[in-house]
Protein backbone atom coordinates (compact mmCIF):
# COMPACT_ATOMS: atom_id res chain seq x y z
CA UNK A 1 0.00 0.00 0.00
CA UNK A 2 2.76 2.46 0.89
CA UNK A 3 5.26 3.63 -1.72
CA UNK A 4 8.84 4.26 -0.77
CA UNK A 5 10.13 7.81 -0.57
CA UNK A 6 13.37 6.91 -2.34
CA UNK A 7 11.38 5.72 -5.35
CA UNK A 8 9.15 8.76 -5.74
CA UNK A 9 10.81 11.51 -3.67
CA UNK A 10 7.45 12.27 -2.08
CA UNK A 11 4.62 10.43 -0.39
CA UNK A 12 1.63 9.72 -2.55
CA UNK A 13 -0.62 10.76 0.33
CA UNK A 14 0.94 14.21 0.07
CA UNK A 15 -0.20 15.04 -3.48
CA UNK A 16 -1.12 18.72 -3.40
CA UNK A 17 -3.27 19.01 -6.51
CA UNK A 18 -5.13 22.21 -7.27
CA UNK A 19 -8.74 22.09 -6.10
CA UNK A 20 -11.83 24.10 -6.79
CA UNK A 21 -13.42 25.65 -3.73
CA UNK A 22 -16.69 23.86 -4.23
CA UNK A 23 -18.31 22.21 -1.23
CA UNK A 24 -15.95 19.23 -1.19
CA UNK A 25 -14.20 17.06 1.35
CA UNK A 26 -11.30 15.24 -0.31
CA UNK A 27 -9.89 12.03 1.16
CA UNK A 28 -6.16 11.54 1.62
CA UNK A 29 -4.77 9.40 -1.20
CA UNK A 30 -3.55 6.70 1.19
CA UNK A 31 -7.11 5.89 2.30
CA UNK A 32 -7.47 2.47 0.69
CA UNK A 33 -9.55 0.15 2.83
CA UNK A 34 -13.21 -0.29 3.70
CA UNK A 35 -12.60 0.24 7.42
CA UNK A 36 -10.91 3.59 6.67
CA UNK A 37 -13.88 4.73 4.63
CA UNK A 38 -16.19 3.62 7.46
CA UNK A 39 -14.16 5.60 10.00
CA UNK A 40 -14.08 8.63 7.69
CA UNK A 41 -17.88 8.62 7.52
CA UNK A 42 -18.24 8.10 11.28
CA UNK A 43 -15.86 11.00 11.82
CA UNK A 44 -18.03 13.30 9.72
CA UNK A 45 -21.20 12.13 11.43
CA UNK A 46 -19.70 12.69 14.88
CA UNK A 47 -18.82 16.26 13.89
CA UNK A 48 -22.37 16.97 12.72
CA UNK A 49 -21.72 16.95 8.97
CA UNK A 50 -24.41 16.25 6.38
CA UNK A 51 -22.71 14.82 3.27
CA UNK A 52 -22.95 12.57 0.24
CA UNK A 53 -20.17 10.50 -1.34
CA UNK A 54 -19.11 11.43 -4.90
CA UNK A 55 -16.29 10.82 -7.40
CA UNK A 56 -15.91 7.07 -6.91
CA UNK A 57 -15.67 7.23 -3.10
CA UNK A 58 -12.77 9.73 -3.24
CA UNK A 59 -14.71 12.89 -2.46
CA UNK A 60 -17.57 13.80 -0.14
CA UNK A 61 -19.93 16.60 -1.06
CA UNK A 62 -20.42 18.82 1.97
CA UNK A 63 -24.14 19.53 2.25
CA UNK A 64 -24.23 21.07 5.70
CA UNK A 65 -21.74 21.64 8.52
CA UNK A 66 -21.92 23.52 11.78
CA UNK A 67 -18.25 24.55 11.71
CA UNK A 68 -15.94 24.08 8.71
CA UNK A 69 -12.96 25.40 10.65
CA UNK A 70 -13.49 22.62 13.21
CA UNK A 71 -13.44 20.09 10.38
CA UNK A 72 -10.11 21.41 9.10
CA UNK A 73 -8.69 21.27 12.60
CA UNK A 74 -9.85 17.78 13.55
CA UNK A 75 -10.38 15.47 10.57
CA UNK A 76 -8.01 12.52 10.12
CA UNK A 77 -8.97 10.99 6.76
CA UNK A 78 -9.37 14.15 4.69
CA UNK A 79 -6.73 16.43 3.21
CA UNK A 80 -8.94 19.29 2.00
CA UNK A 81 -12.12 20.96 3.19
CA UNK A 82 -13.42 23.29 0.48
CA UNK A 83 -9.95 23.71 -1.00
CA UNK A 84 -8.27 24.39 2.35
CA UNK A 85 -5.78 21.85 3.77
CA UNK A 86 -6.66 20.11 7.01
CA UNK A 87 -4.32 20.30 9.99
CA UNK A 88 -3.70 16.58 9.67
CA UNK A 89 -2.63 16.89 6.02
CA UNK A 90 -0.09 19.51 7.07
CA UNK A 91 1.05 17.50 10.10
CA UNK A 92 1.91 14.40 8.04
CA UNK A 93 4.24 16.46 5.86
CA UNK A 94 6.56 16.50 8.87
CA UNK A 95 7.96 13.05 8.23
CA UNK A 96 11.57 11.87 8.27
CA UNK A 97 10.77 8.23 7.44
CA UNK A 98 9.70 6.14 4.47
CA UNK A 99 6.33 5.30 5.99
CA UNK A 100 3.41 7.69 5.62
CA UNK A 101 2.23 6.78 9.13
CA UNK A 102 5.45 7.51 11.01
CA UNK A 103 5.42 11.31 10.97
CA UNK A 104 6.72 13.51 13.79
CA UNK A 105 7.82 11.29 16.70
CA UNK A 106 5.66 8.26 15.87
CA UNK A 107 8.60 6.41 14.27
CA UNK A 108 10.87 6.45 17.31
CA UNK A 109 11.67 2.87 18.33
CA UNK A 110 10.51 -0.13 16.24
CA UNK A 111 7.79 -1.38 18.56
CA UNK A 112 5.73 -4.28 17.18
CA UNK A 113 1.96 -4.00 17.00
CA UNK A 114 1.80 -0.21 16.78
CA UNK A 115 -1.49 1.60 16.31
CA UNK A 116 -2.20 3.31 13.00
CA UNK A 117 -2.03 6.98 14.14
CA UNK A 118 -4.55 8.20 11.55
CA UNK A 119 -7.06 5.69 12.89
CA UNK A 120 -6.50 6.89 16.46
CA UNK A 121 -7.05 10.53 15.53
CA UNK A 122 -10.33 9.54 13.85
CA UNK A 123 -11.45 7.46 16.85
CA UNK A 124 -10.79 10.33 19.26
CA UNK A 125 -13.13 12.41 17.09
CA UNK A 126 -15.71 9.64 16.69
CA UNK A 127 -16.18 9.17 20.44
CA UNK A 128 -16.71 12.90 20.85
CA UNK A 129 -13.64 13.95 22.82
CA UNK A 130 -13.03 17.70 22.93
CA UNK A 131 -10.11 19.90 23.95
CA UNK A 132 -9.57 19.56 27.67
CA UNK A 133 -11.23 16.14 27.93
CA UNK A 134 -9.14 13.23 29.18
CA UNK A 135 -8.60 9.98 27.30
CA UNK A 136 -7.04 6.91 28.91
CA UNK A 137 -4.94 4.28 27.19
CA UNK A 138 -4.24 1.60 29.84
CA UNK A 139 -1.95 -0.26 27.38
CA UNK A 140 -0.09 2.78 26.06
CA UNK A 141 2.47 0.68 24.16
CA UNK A 142 4.39 2.89 21.73
CA UNK A 143 2.48 6.02 22.73
CA UNK A 144 0.37 6.56 19.60
CA UNK A 145 -2.78 7.51 21.54
CA UNK A 146 -0.77 10.02 23.58
CA UNK A 147 0.76 11.73 20.54
CA UNK A 148 -2.54 12.00 18.66
CA UNK A 149 -4.42 13.23 21.74
CA UNK A 150 -1.69 15.79 22.36
CA UNK A 151 -2.02 17.12 18.80
CA UNK A 152 -5.81 17.47 19.17
CA UNK A 153 -5.59 19.27 22.51
CA UNK A 154 -7.01 16.29 24.40
CA UNK A 155 -5.43 15.34 27.73
CA UNK A 156 -4.14 11.78 27.90
CA UNK A 157 -3.21 9.39 30.67
CA UNK A 158 -1.05 6.58 29.35
CA UNK A 159 -0.32 3.55 31.49
CA UNK A 160 1.79 0.48 30.82
CA UNK A 161 3.45 -2.24 32.85
CA UNK A 162 6.43 -2.18 30.46
CA UNK A 163 9.18 0.33 31.34
CA UNK A 164 10.18 0.36 27.66
CA UNK A 165 6.67 1.47 26.65
CA UNK A 166 6.60 4.15 29.34
CA UNK A 167 9.99 5.49 28.26
CA UNK A 168 9.24 5.70 24.53
CA UNK A 169 5.82 7.25 25.14
CA UNK A 170 7.36 9.90 27.39
CA UNK A 171 10.08 10.70 24.85
CA UNK A 172 7.59 11.05 21.99
CA UNK A 173 5.42 13.54 23.89
CA UNK A 174 7.78 15.31 26.32
CA UNK A 175 10.91 16.01 24.25
CA UNK A 176 9.26 18.98 22.52
CA UNK A 177 9.48 20.82 25.85
CA UNK A 178 13.26 20.45 26.12
CA UNK A 179 14.52 20.70 22.54
CA UNK A 180 17.12 23.45 23.32
CA UNK A 181 18.54 21.37 26.19
CA UNK A 182 18.65 18.27 23.97
CA UNK A 183 20.71 20.22 21.43
CA UNK A 184 23.00 21.55 24.18
CA UNK A 185 23.92 18.01 25.26
CA UNK A 186 24.39 16.66 21.75
CA UNK A 187 28.11 17.42 21.43
CA UNK A 188 28.91 15.97 24.86
CA UNK A 189 27.05 12.75 24.05
CA UNK A 190 28.65 12.38 20.61
CA UNK A 191 32.10 12.64 22.19
CA UNK A 192 31.43 9.31 23.89
CA UNK A 193 30.58 7.64 20.59
CA UNK A 194 33.42 8.92 18.41
CA UNK A 195 36.98 7.46 18.46
CA UNK A 196 39.19 7.76 21.53
CA UNK A 197 40.92 10.93 20.21
CA UNK A 198 37.75 12.80 21.23
CA UNK A 199 37.26 10.84 24.44
CA UNK A 200 40.49 11.20 26.33
CA UNK A 201 38.88 10.55 29.72
CA UNK A 202 37.66 7.11 28.62
CA UNK A 203 34.10 7.90 29.66
CA UNK A 204 31.20 5.98 28.14
CA UNK A 205 27.95 7.24 26.67
CA UNK A 206 26.20 6.06 29.84
CA UNK A 207 28.51 8.25 31.92
CA UNK A 208 27.50 11.26 29.85
CA UNK A 209 23.77 10.44 29.91
CA UNK A 210 23.84 9.99 33.70
CA UNK A 211 25.28 13.50 34.07
CA UNK A 212 22.21 15.08 32.45
CA UNK A 213 20.19 16.75 35.24
CA UNK A 214 16.90 17.12 33.35
CA UNK A 215 14.94 13.84 33.34
CA UNK A 216 13.21 14.56 30.00
CA UNK A 217 16.55 15.22 28.28
CA UNK A 218 18.06 12.15 29.91
CA UNK A 219 15.13 10.04 28.68
CA UNK A 220 15.63 11.33 25.15
CA UNK A 221 19.25 10.14 25.06
CA UNK A 222 18.39 6.86 26.75
CA UNK A 223 15.85 6.31 23.99
CA UNK A 224 18.36 7.24 21.29
CA UNK A 225 20.69 4.59 22.66
CA UNK A 226 17.89 1.98 22.70
CA UNK A 227 17.01 2.74 19.06
CA UNK A 228 20.65 2.13 18.11
CA UNK A 229 20.76 -1.07 20.18
CA UNK A 230 17.62 -2.23 18.37
CA UNK A 231 19.18 -1.48 14.99
CA UNK A 232 22.21 -3.52 16.02
CA UNK A 233 20.16 -6.44 17.40
CA UNK A 234 17.53 -6.59 14.65
CA UNK A 235 19.42 -5.40 11.58
CA UNK A 236 23.07 -6.01 12.41
CA UNK A 237 23.96 -2.34 12.06
CA UNK A 238 27.11 -1.10 13.77
CA UNK A 239 26.09 0.60 17.03
CA UNK A 240 28.03 3.86 16.73
CA UNK A 241 26.88 4.57 13.19
CA UNK A 242 23.30 3.67 14.06
CA UNK A 243 23.37 5.92 17.13
CA UNK A 244 24.72 8.95 15.27
CA UNK A 245 22.31 8.54 12.37
CA UNK A 246 19.23 7.98 14.53
CA UNK A 247 20.16 10.81 16.88
CA UNK A 248 20.13 13.29 13.99
CA UNK A 249 16.73 12.06 12.80
CA UNK A 250 15.28 12.07 16.31
CA UNK A 251 16.35 15.67 16.92
CA UNK A 252 15.00 16.67 13.51
CA UNK A 253 11.69 14.97 14.26
CA UNK A 254 11.36 16.77 17.60
CA UNK A 255 12.16 20.02 15.80
CA UNK A 256 9.46 19.24 13.22
CA UNK A 257 6.98 18.73 16.06
CA UNK A 258 7.88 22.10 17.57
CA UNK A 259 7.56 23.75 14.16
CA UNK A 260 4.13 22.33 13.36
CA UNK A 261 2.82 23.44 16.77
CA UNK A 262 3.80 27.01 15.86
CA UNK A 263 2.67 26.82 12.23
CA UNK A 264 -0.81 25.56 13.11
CA UNK A 265 -1.06 27.36 16.46
CA UNK A 266 -1.87 24.07 18.17
CA UNK A 267 -3.02 24.05 21.79
CA UNK A 268 -1.60 20.77 23.04
CA UNK A 269 -3.26 18.36 25.41
CA UNK A 270 -1.55 17.57 28.72
CA UNK A 271 0.08 14.15 28.71
CA UNK A 272 0.78 12.00 31.76
CA UNK A 273 2.60 8.72 31.14
CA UNK A 274 3.26 6.39 34.03
CA UNK A 275 4.09 2.83 34.93
CA UNK A 276 1.03 0.97 36.09
CA UNK A 277 -1.20 -2.06 35.77
CA UNK A 278 -4.35 -2.11 33.64
CA UNK A 279 -5.79 -4.65 36.08
CA UNK A 280 -5.55 -2.24 39.03
CA UNK A 281 -5.68 1.37 37.82
CA UNK A 282 -4.76 4.11 40.26
CA UNK A 283 -7.57 6.36 38.99
CA UNK A 284 -10.77 7.57 40.58
CA UNK A 285 -14.18 6.15 39.72
CA UNK A 286 -15.87 7.80 36.72
CA UNK A 287 -12.97 10.21 36.16
CA UNK A 288 -12.18 9.54 32.47
CA UNK A 289 -13.99 10.96 29.39
CA UNK A 290 -12.98 8.22 26.97
CA UNK A 291 -10.77 5.18 26.45
CA UNK A 292 -8.85 4.23 23.31
CA UNK A 293 -6.62 1.19 23.62
CA UNK A 294 -5.40 -2.08 22.18
CA UNK A 295 -4.66 -4.87 24.67
CA UNK A 296 -1.40 -6.71 24.02
CA UNK A 297 -1.53 -9.65 21.61
CA UNK A 298 0.54 -11.62 24.07
CA UNK A 299 -0.88 -14.97 23.02
CA UNK A 300 0.45 -14.32 19.52
CA UNK A 301 3.41 -12.07 20.29
CA UNK A 302 5.78 -12.40 23.23
CA UNK A 303 6.55 -8.77 24.04
CA UNK A 304 9.21 -9.68 26.61
CA UNK A 305 11.24 -11.81 24.19
CA UNK A 306 10.69 -9.40 21.30
CA UNK A 307 12.17 -6.46 23.22
CA UNK A 308 14.58 -8.45 25.38
CA UNK A 309 17.62 -6.44 24.23
CA UNK A 310 15.99 -3.14 25.28
CA UNK A 311 14.62 -4.43 28.58
CA UNK A 312 18.02 -5.87 29.51
CA UNK A 313 19.66 -2.56 28.64
CA UNK A 314 17.21 -0.83 30.98
CA UNK A 315 18.38 -3.17 33.74
CA UNK A 316 15.41 -5.52 34.05
CA UNK A 317 15.45 -9.23 34.79
CA UNK A 318 13.38 -10.82 32.01
CA UNK A 319 12.12 -13.65 34.19
CA UNK A 320 10.87 -11.29 36.89
CA UNK A 321 9.32 -8.75 34.55
CA UNK A 322 7.53 -11.48 32.60
CA UNK A 323 5.38 -12.18 35.65
CA UNK A 324 4.01 -8.62 35.49
CA UNK A 325 3.03 -8.63 31.81
CA UNK A 326 -0.46 -9.44 30.55
CA UNK A 327 -0.74 -12.70 28.64
CA UNK A 328 2.85 -13.92 28.53
CA UNK A 329 2.64 -16.18 31.56
CA UNK A 330 1.99 -19.90 31.33
CA UNK A 331 1.85 -22.33 28.41
CA UNK A 332 -0.90 -24.00 26.44
CA UNK A 333 -4.44 -23.61 27.79
CA UNK A 334 -3.10 -22.10 31.02
CA UNK A 335 -1.69 -19.19 29.04
CA UNK A 336 -5.07 -18.54 27.43
CA UNK A 337 -6.87 -18.77 30.78
CA UNK A 338 -4.45 -16.34 32.41
CA UNK A 339 -4.84 -13.91 29.50
CA UNK A 340 -8.63 -14.05 29.77
CA UNK A 341 -8.47 -13.42 33.52
CA UNK A 342 -6.18 -10.45 32.93
CA UNK A 343 -8.59 -9.05 30.33
CA UNK A 344 -11.58 -9.47 32.66
CA UNK A 345 -9.83 -7.46 35.35
CA UNK A 346 -8.71 -4.84 32.84
CA UNK A 347 -12.24 -4.45 31.45
CA UNK A 348 -13.69 -4.09 34.94
CA UNK A 349 -11.19 -1.32 35.66
CA UNK A 350 -12.00 0.46 32.39
CA UNK A 351 -15.69 0.34 33.29
CA UNK A 352 -15.03 1.65 36.79
CA UNK A 353 -13.04 4.73 35.79
CA UNK A 354 -15.10 5.70 32.71
CA UNK A 355 -17.85 8.28 33.08
CA UNK A 356 -21.44 7.09 32.37
CA UNK A 357 -22.54 7.21 28.74
CA UNK A 358 -18.93 7.68 27.60
CA UNK A 359 -17.11 5.43 25.13
CA UNK A 360 -14.33 2.86 25.26
CA UNK A 361 -12.66 1.80 22.01
CA UNK A 362 -10.84 -1.53 22.09
CA UNK A 363 -8.87 -2.70 19.06
CA UNK A 364 -8.37 -6.45 19.31
CA UNK A 365 -8.11 -9.49 17.08
CA UNK A 366 -8.34 -13.27 17.23
CA UNK A 367 -4.89 -14.85 17.26
CA UNK A 368 -3.74 -18.26 16.09
CA UNK A 369 -2.11 -20.15 18.97
CA UNK A 370 -0.95 -23.76 18.83
CA UNK A 371 -2.80 -24.14 15.52
CA UNK A 372 -6.16 -22.92 16.84
CA UNK A 373 -7.95 -19.59 16.59
CA UNK A 374 -8.41 -17.98 20.00
CA UNK A 375 -11.78 -16.20 20.06
CA UNK A 376 -10.58 -13.13 21.92
CA UNK A 377 -12.93 -10.72 20.12
CA UNK A 378 -16.01 -12.72 21.06
CA UNK A 379 -14.74 -13.08 24.62
CA UNK A 380 -14.21 -9.31 24.97
CA UNK A 381 -17.64 -8.47 23.56
CA UNK A 382 -19.41 -10.98 25.79
CA UNK A 383 -17.67 -9.97 29.01
CA UNK A 384 -17.92 -6.23 28.32
CA UNK A 385 -21.67 -6.63 27.88
CA UNK A 386 -21.96 -8.54 31.17
CA UNK A 387 -20.30 -5.78 33.19
CA UNK A 388 -22.30 -2.89 31.73
CA UNK A 389 -21.03 -1.92 28.29
CA UNK A 390 -23.11 -1.77 25.10
CA UNK A 391 -21.36 -2.57 21.83
CA UNK A 392 -22.32 0.24 19.44
CA UNK A 393 -19.90 -0.46 16.56
CA UNK A 394 -17.80 -3.42 15.42
CA UNK A 395 -15.57 -2.60 12.44
CA UNK A 396 -13.33 -5.16 10.73
CA UNK A 397 -9.76 -4.01 10.07
CA UNK A 398 -7.23 -5.85 7.92
CA UNK A 399 -3.82 -6.43 9.52
CA UNK A 400 -0.49 -6.21 7.71
CA UNK A 401 2.66 -7.71 9.15
CA UNK A 402 1.24 -10.41 11.45
CA UNK A 403 -0.17 -12.77 8.84
CA UNK A 404 1.24 -15.84 10.53
CA UNK A 405 -0.76 -15.27 13.69
CA UNK A 406 -3.53 -12.81 12.79
CA UNK A 407 -5.43 -11.77 9.68
CA UNK A 408 -7.62 -8.98 10.99
CA UNK A 409 -8.52 -6.90 14.00
CA UNK A 410 -11.85 -5.59 15.18
CA UNK A 411 -12.41 -1.99 16.21
CA UNK A 412 -14.94 -2.37 19.03
CA UNK A 413 -16.68 0.79 20.22
CA UNK A 414 -18.47 0.33 23.54
CA UNK A 415 -20.65 2.77 25.46
CA UNK A 416 -20.92 2.58 29.23
CA UNK A 417 -24.48 2.11 30.38
CA UNK A 418 -25.86 4.27 33.13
Amino acid sequence: MLKRADELNFFWAYNKEELSKDKHLVLLDNVQFIYELALAQLELQSLGVNFEITNGLREFKLLESKDEEELRRKLAYFKYVNGQPTDYFQIIQKNRTRSVNQYLTHWIYPYKGKFHPQMIRALLNIIGLEKGDTVLDPFIGSGTTAVEAQLLGINCIGIDVSPLCVLQSKVKTESIDVLPQIREWKEEIIKRIKPSLFNLEGKTIDDAINLIPDEEVKNFYRMAKLVAISDNARRGREFSNAFLKNLEVMISSISDYVDIIKELNLKLGRIHIKTGDSRALSLNNESIDGIVTSPPYSIALDYVSNDAHALKELGYDLTLIREKFVGVRGKGQARIDLYNDDMKNSLKEMFRILKPQKYAVIVIGNAIYMGHEIKTVEFIIDYANKIGFNLVKNIDKIIFGLYNVMQKENILIFQKRG
